[in-house]
């Protein structure tokens, strides 16, 4: 996948009634309100890569809204680190094609996931990352998880590792392990 480079320029598309905090961007980035970059920087919140400047070109509204005037926050992007927390290859509850072969990426195709849970010690303590086994998610701590409630920041569900579920294929929870 190709990084998104300078100049930073966005169309959006609006479905509700105003624009949130947190906006899936291309590739690995997402857009983040100023709003939400402050307090993160002021809260001294760890795993956000980047903070620049995003000019939004536009915004469709997908949906009919009343005639008001649509505040449009100033957008930075970023990018969530790769962190060294590492899925736990015998607690997870995910369905992987092959054992992986590289211990530091441990990614091997992923059909289902049923549940995940960190291997102990991995974790370096970063409040956002891509867990080592399973890069294309986001981990957040709890302290994150503490901070978008106290600041109340739109767009945004969380769910606990435990609870998180993919199964596009309708496979089920990978086998428990056997003694």
């Amino acid at each position: 996948m190709l990084k998104w480079l300078p100049p930073y320029r966005v169309e959006l598309e609006l479905y509700g009634e105003e624009l949130g905090d947190y906006i899936r961007g291309p590739g690995y980035g997402w857009l983040i309100s100023e709003r939400f970059a402050e307090a993160f920087r002021a809260e001294g919140l760890t795993g956000l890569e980047g903070f620049h400047p995003v000019e939004v070109l536009r915004v469709r509204c997908m949906r009919k809204r009343p005639r008001q005037p649509l505040t449009v926050p100033r957008y930075y992007v970023v990018w969530p680190c790769f962190g060294r927390g590492a899925v736990d290859p015998v607690l997870n509850r995910v369905r992987i094609r092959k054992t992986p072969t590289c211990t530091e990426c441990r990614s091997a195709g992923i059909d289902a996931i049923h549940g995940f849970v960190l291997e102990p010690g991995t974790w370096g303590g970063e409040d956002i990352f891509r867990p080592r086994g399973m890069q294309g998610d986001i981990v957040v701590s709890e302290r994150f998880k503490n901070f978008v409630e106290q600041h109340g920041l739109t767009n945004m569900v969380l769910t606990p590792t435990e609870q998180f579920v993919w199964d596009p294929s309708n496979l089920g929870p990978a086998p428990l392990p056997t003694a």
